[in-house]
């Protein structure tokens, strides 16, 4: 992993030109740049595509925005014009030296160069530092993910940002279909799963928009997705990265039965039996299993003769 270093780019918050294909291909061939295909780097090109998902997050001047995988700045400059305070996070080492020669001078953007994940289970600390820095200096309490996210960083970076960050009000990306298929599928579908609870659970989802193949430079092999996740006033759990725990357990092994993975004397729930699958439960169902098995546990570990709250 790439250790991260940040650089407080200095406005003035001017409307940038529009990158064109022609333009980005340019800016890169002048470095000696390409895109790497280990980033997960698909720029995409399609600047009415990039309004509409800027203009679907809502964002104001004042806002701060977290993007990851800024590229060229094409996405980042349409936040700036805005008036967007942005912070942006970038592993290439190539695009962060034509990121600062680019935006160096606008103090409403703060580069992180590195890695936005520290492993699978925290975002980079430096990450999350810079952004609670652009929060205190904004007197803002809240931050929206805006980006055209990396291939191999969406899922994580998107389930931290659900579980972990109740700050982040809002997350408008563009990513693989089948990661925004997963978000919005319901029980018994082959889609269905702890991404699927979690997101629930935490956001209104919402497909913005498909994205063929054409929409980016280079063309990838997949098809993309736009979409927007809305962060409900109060989760539909009290802790959701518990409950993302627990969803991980049932659905490690969704084709048994719960029974034989809970055991056949567990106080399964109103609406759940034993024989039931974890895929075939809807949110509303694993939020009640969830809370039987803390029960379970709590009552397992008290004192005799004391009562499990």
């Amino acid at each position: 992993m790439t250790g991260c270093g940040i650089n407080h780019v200095a406005p003035p918050c001017d409307n940038y030109p529009v990158q064109t294909l022609t333009e980005i291909k340019a800016l890169l061939e002048s470095r000696g740049l390409s895109p790497r295909k280990a980033f997960g780097q698909n720029f995409l090109t399609d600047h009415n595509l990039i309004t509409r998902l800027v203009d679907e997050s809502g964002v104001r001047a004042g806002d701060v925005v977290l993007e990851v995988g800024p590229g060229t700045g094409v996405l980042t400059e349409e936040l700036l014009s805005r008036g967007c305070r942005v912070v942006a996070a970038e592993l290439d080492h190539g695009l962060c030296a034509l990121l600062r020669d680019r935006l160096g001078d606008n103090p409403l953007f703060t580069l992180v160069e590195g890695d936005c994940l520290d492993g699978k289970h925290a975002i980079a600390p430096a990450l999350v530092g810079a952004v609670r820095g652009a929060m205190h200096e904004r007197s803002a309490t809240t931050f929206r993910l805006v980006a055209n996210l990396p291939y191999g960083a969406a899922t994580p970076l998107m389930m931290l940002l659900m579980a972990q960050h109740q700050e982040c009000t809002g997350q408008f990306v563009t990513i693989q279909k089948e990661v925004a298929q997963r978000l919005a599928a319901r029980e018994s579908s082959k889609d269905y799963g702890p991404l699927s609870v979690l997101a629930q659970v935490t956001c209104e989802v919402r497909q913005i928009a498909k994205l063929p193949p054409e929409c980016f430079w280079p063309r990838p092999d997949i098809t993309s997705a736009m979409v927007a996740l809305r962060r409900r006033p109060s989760p539909l759990h009290e802790d959701p990265a518990r409950l993302l725990t627990f969803c991980h357990t049932v659905f490690e092994q969704r084709r048994k039965q719960l029974g034989t993975l809970l055991g056949r004397e567990f106080p399964f729930p109103q609406g759940v039996r034993a024989t039931d699958r974890a895929e075939a439960l809807s949110v509303t169902h694993l939020i009640a299993l969830e809370a039987a098995s803390r029960a379970a546990e709590i009552s397992r570990n008290s004192p005799p003769g004391k009562e499990a709250r």
